[in-house]
């Protein structure tokens, strides 16, 4: 059985983020979800979620595409939680780019896949209005 890991901040929930899951999702038989606190979210990003990560969570959760959603770990050990779930494969977003660049070596065994883009023109956070909820 082959266990996939995601991970980010998944804020403002979008069909490209559902891509990403679908795309994941067929990589293996388990999919695991791992979304950022809001604690690192806004050390990362320097700006807070506009959902907090209990609510960001349950809209993972509600979507049904995972076998497992879970917080993040606080403090320095960020890699934590995915040596405790010891995948198989970790699933990127096209771009992603906190916390990857050491993940090839803290992790030689496990396979690194980037998951191409669906429509970053239109379903990017950086472009979605992230203060009216749309």
């Amino acid at each position: 059985m082959k266990k996939v890991m995601v991970f980010g901040t998944f804020d403002i929930l979008h069909p490209g983020h559902e891509f990403l899951l679908r795309e994941a999702g067929r990589l293996g038989d388990n999919l695991v979800v791992l979304v950022a606190r809001d604690k690192t979210v806004h050390e990362v990003k320097r700006h807070q979620p506009k959902n907090n990560e209990k609510t960001r969570v349950k809209n993972i959760e509600k979507l049904m595409l995972a076998d497992k959603v879970i917080l993040g770990r606080e403090g320095e050990d960020k890699y934590a939680v995915i040596h405790e779930e010891e995948p198989d494969i970790i699933a990127l977003g096209y771009d992603q780019k906190f916390f990857i660049e050491n993940l090839k070596k803290v992790f030689p065994d496990v396979t690194i896949v980037r998951i191409k883009s669906f429509k970053p023109d239109i379903y990017h956070s950086s472009l979605l209005d992230t203060t009216s909820g749309n």
